[in-house]
């Protein structure tokens, strides 16, 4: 098992128990999706939180481990968005090499979508 499949069953046991536990049965794959995303907000602002994003405030020395915590309470929420999604490690794998590739062309202007094309961008300089 790689490390991403071993985070996505880790995060599904906790997800399963909690589900037990809480006797959280009855809320619907729409329901959870909802506030996993939520969740993901919450902890995106407590991510901002530790850094110095306030431009009206006196800057202070940025909390590094702080910031890897948090980075990691997003990432429980989200693997368990793609887990209650139908997604597993491997499709998540493959669909992020899919997309990377993309965006990838994208940049060079021969991607699928309009509005990357690099003449664009230099007529608008």
């Amino acid at each position: 098992m790689d490390r991403l499949e071993e985070i996505f069953a880790l995060q599904k046991q906790f997800n399963d128990e909690i589900i037990r536990t809480r006797k959280l049965d009855q809320v619907n794959d729409d329901q959870w999706m909802q506030r996993y995303m939520m969740a993901m907000f919450v902890e995106m602002a407590e991510l901002m939180d530790e850094t110095n994003y306030k431009w009206w405030k006196n800057p202070k020395e940025v909390d590094k481990d702080a910031v890897k915590e948090e980075l990691v309470d997003i990432l429980h929420f989200f693997v368990s968005l793609c887990i209650r999604s139908g997604m597993d490690a491997q499709d998540l794998y493959a669909r992020y090499l899919e997309k990377n590739k993309e965006n990838i062309l994208r940049q060079q202007g021969k991607g699928k979508k309009s509005g990357y094309a690099l003449h664009e961008m230099e007529q608008d300089l």
